[in-house]
């Protein structure tokens, strides 16, 4: 491992945890948590280091080598869906936290994940459940070998979904996957095929107060109804992959293409009828887009006699999207007007370099430099003073030290320079498109971050391994792009340091206990200084999971996550209510071929919201906005039974 945060989850690990959702097997990255304040087919919310992630600016995924993240997207800069993710086809979750990487480029600013799936399964299986609120979930996945030596896998799931919702979710999902492999670890190839497609209705966020009055327009009002019932959306996502990878004489190659497909039409209200009284805030966001990638590199092994040994790397790698993006004004996801109509070209070129070399049995040193290109093409089809060309570049030093082992614990320091993209439609940007008579300024193509860590790797005993990591990171700005309003909102400069502690311990055969604390400090570093709080910048995390397995036939694991309370004002007069959560896995092996499961999320049934806001809104019938808390419950108790067949 090249940094104390850095890790590797294993299949087993995640097939014992209770998964509400497939985004949840991110939440095995110690500090990260998954929520959603939406319908269960948007991308969730994520948290990590300090950072609001909303749903994936400063977190990098990819699966299979195709990335998750879209630049300049309709909802979000770096919108990462991961609903298409198959939990039991994951072979291993690699996950990197800080900017000290080469090769990983955008949006892993705070952290990146990287999922690989299997190539072969143990046997081909089929897994049917069901669960209260209209849940039903079928999956069927089959390997095997060809006369030639071709490995194959196909794996076919549909969902449903309808959620504890007055208004029900209505979440149809349907998700095909089919990959190929040949050759060896030593040179071979794979690829793989993805066809998505997923449609759901959405429950917003909800203003406390129309909780606490428990009534709305002369009706009963719960914190499981909707202001706006025709919210939701609709998404789907094609991709193609392969990659081919050789290990010569001293050298390793890897070269790595992907395509994709991708749809987005969402319709949300999170202001009511606070800018139009009469037909109601609704706007919908549109996304369609074409996208490719080419990924690759050379690894050069080094003997330096009495100076050691190492490694060094070159590499490439290339993204280009062709978007049309747009933003429109609705009334029962009909569209009344057109707020933007925008059509994209950009492409984000990235040139590494790394040494790696065991100075000695008990120091190791890496250094890389990256360099990054961001070019952009924007045409506006409301406002043409808003069509441009713009480019930018940024360079991207980074570096580390491995000490040790001694007595099986090494200590890792680690800096570097990262970023993160902004929407190409801010780079352009000169008119508020809303409002053509505002000017704006653009915005920067690429906002870099500096990070550094100091930590601790240690394995004291055969069956404990901890890792102890202290973390700052420096944002040059935190200036986005809302793809609510299509404008690009003004940010400010900031700091964020942090402490993380993970253990693994295993007390007993039959006992397992994973333990992952984080706190960290978020602040802007510009403004008063009574208003330098991040709002929405999660402070404290927990999360334990105690796994009992008493013999071959049971597994028992209980999971418990704690999120304390944040700022949800840049004075700190608000703050979000702290939340626990306890969910529970009970497995059964029937016969062998045959393996039951119960989970059973939100355990004891606690009243807590997934995600609290603080901003202005107006329902019909106010006669002016008012600004105050916004929430979304997290689910009440709920039950799911799998039945899993191997054949």
């Amino acid at each position: 491992m090249d940094a104390a945060s850095q890790g590797t989850v294993g299949a087993n690990r995640i097939a014992g945890r209770p998964l509400a959702r497939p985004a949840d097997v991110l939440e095995l990255v110690p500090g990260l948590i998954i929520t959603q304040h939406s319908g269960q087919g948007k991308a969730n919310q994520y948290f990590l280091r300090g950072f609001n992630l909303d749903h994936g600016t400063d977190f990098a995924t990819t699966v299979n080598g195709v990335p998750v993240n879209m630049p300049t997207h309709a909802h979000g800069q770096g919108y990462s869906d991961l609903n298409f993710l198959i939990p039991e086809l994951v072979e291993r979750m690699d996950f990197r936290k800080g900017p000290y990487f080469v090769g990983q480029g955008d949006f892993a600013s705070a952290g990146a994940a990287n999922f690989h799936y299997r190539q072969q399964l143990d046997a081909p299986f089929v897994d049917l459940s069901v669960g209260n609120h209209g849940y039903a979930r079928a999956l069927s996945a089959d390997s095997g070998v060809w006369a030639s030596g071709l490995r194959w896998l196909a794996a076919f799931e549909a969902m449903g979904d309808d959620g504890p919702w007055s208004n029900p979710d209505r979440l149809q999902k349907r998700n095909l996957h089919m990959g190929l492999a040949g050759g060896s670890a030593r040179e071979g190839w794979s690829a793989s095929a993805v066809a998505y497609r997923a449609r759901w209705n959405s429950t917003d966020q909800v203003p406390q107060r129309l909780l606490d009055s428990g009534s709305w327009r002369g009706r009963p009002f719960s914190r499981w109804d909707a202001v706006d019932p025709s919210d939701g959306g609709e998404t789907q996502r094609v991709s193609l992959a392969a990659e081919w990878h050789r290990i010569g004489q001293g050298t390793h190659d890897r070269v790595s293409a992907w395509w994709l497909d991708y749809g987005l039409d969402l319709w949300s209200n999170f202001t009511y009828a606070m800018n139009n009284t009469t037909l109601g805030d609704q706007f919908a966001q549109r996304d369609q887009r074409q996208a490719m990638g080419l990924t690759t590199s050379r690894q050069w092994h080094h003997v330096g006699g009495s100076w050691g040994d190492g490694f060094s790397t070159l590499g490439l790698y290339l993204r280009q999207d062709n978007i049309r993006v747009g933003l429109y004004n609705t009334v029962a996801r009909q569209i009344t007007a057109t707020v933007r109509d925008d059509h994209v070209r950009q492409s984000l070129l990235g040139l590494y370099a790394e040494n790696q070399w065991q100075w000695t049995p008990w120091l190791r040193s890496i250094a890389g430099l990256a360099v990054d290109r961001l070019d952009a093409q924007v045409q506006s089809f409301t406002l043409p003073d808003n069509s441009g060309v713009a480019q930018t570049a940024l360079l991207s030093p980074k570096a580390g030290l491995v000490l040790g082992p001694w007595h099986k614990t090494e200590f890792h320091v680690n800096a570097g320079r990262g970023f993160h993209s902004n929407d190409a439609r801010g780079m352009t940007m000169q008119r508020d498109p809303a409002n053509p008579a505002q000017a704006m300024s653009p915005a920067p193509g690429l906002v870099a971050t500096q990070g550094m860590e100091a930590g601790l790797r240690s394995q004291p005993m055969p069956n404990f391994l901890t890792s102890l990591v202290l973390w700052r990171l420096n944002l040059d700005s935190e200036l986005i792009y809302q793809g609510d309003s299509g404008t690009t909102t003004a940010g400010r400069a900031s700091t964020r340091y942090g402490l993380e502690w993970s253990s693994q311990w295993q007390p007993a055969r039959r006992w397992q206990l994973d333990l992952d604390l984080s706190w960290s400090h978020a602040r802007y570093t510009e403004g008063p200084e009574v208003r330098r709080y991040i709002p929405n910048a999660q402070e404290q995390v927990a999360q334990l999971t105690l796994r009992c397995k008493p013999d071959a036939q049971w597994l028992v694991a209980v999971q418990m996550r704690s999120m304390g309370s944040a700022p949800l004002t840049d004075d700190n007069s608000v703050r979000s209510a702290s939340s626990v959560t306890t969910n529970l896995r009970v497995q059964h092996d029937l016969t062998g071929r045959a393996t039951v499961t119960l989970d059973v999320f939100n355990l004891f049934d606690r009243r807590v919201n997934d995600i609290q806001y603080f901003y202005a809104s107006q329902l019909a019938g106010d006669s002016q906005p008012v600004t105050g808390l916004h929430v979304h419950p997290a689910e009440p108790l709920s039950v799911r039974i799998g039945l899993r067949v191997k054949f």
